[in-house]
């Protein structure tokens, strides 16, 4: 039974968003994701077109990111919420996991979310500032280009992306504290 919903903010730019709805078929396929929300803040058809040739739901939001995210919520229709950047590429484990979490929150005291792991793409600038960039990322913590994947009901608790706010993914992240888990899986993030 399909119980995911991927929400991913667009730009209007094509080459990432394809990127991360490739990495996404076989969760398609093993009936995870009931369905994927692309909110588009860009000013062109652009992604229109990827929406229409992928099979994905399709949304314009002219507001904040914030704005964007909290639309694609409204249109998703699953229980669970999985929020991607465009370009990100999860590996294929996030499947099984993402899975096996979501069943373990079925009987858990409390509510948790969880994030992947962040991994260094393999075409990144390789050079010395590059290197202390990416140690600085690992040691600052979760970021929200991580991926987070979340029952709607904990994330309508929470106070879901707050509108308008610069850093609603961020604060979302810091209310979850405590009540978030890192998965093994990774997710290679571009830059």
């Amino acid at each position: 039974m399909p119980m995911l919903s991927v929400i991913i903010p667009t730009e209007g730019k094509e080459p990432p968003v394809v990127a991360t709805l490739a990495a996404l078929v076989p969760g398609v396929t093993a009936g995870l994701i009931q369905d994927v929300v692309l909110v588009d803040r860009g000013d062109t058809d652009t992604v229109a077109r990827v929406a229409d040739v992928a099979g994905c739901d399709y949304l314009v939001c002219k507001g904040s990111r914030a704005d964007a995210l909290a639309a694609g919520v409204k249109e998703a229709r699953a229980p669970w919420l999985m929020f991607l950047h465009p370009g990100t590429v999860p590996d294929l484990s996030w499947i099984d996991e993402t899975a096996q979490f979501i069943d373990r929150m079925a009987s858990a005291p409390a509510p948790r979310a969880a994030i992947l792991r962040y991994a260094r793409s393999p075409y990144a600038d390789q050079g010395v500032r590059a290197a202390a960039a990416h140690i600085l990322r690992l040691l600052s913590g979760p970021s929200p280009d991580q991926g987070l994947v979340i029952a709607r009901r904990h994330f309508e608790a929470l106070g879901g992306y707050p509108a308008g706010r610069r850093d609603a993914e961020r604060t979302l992240l810091r209310k979850l504290g405590r009540a978030r888990l890192m998965l093994r899986s990774r997710i290679m993030v571009p830059g």
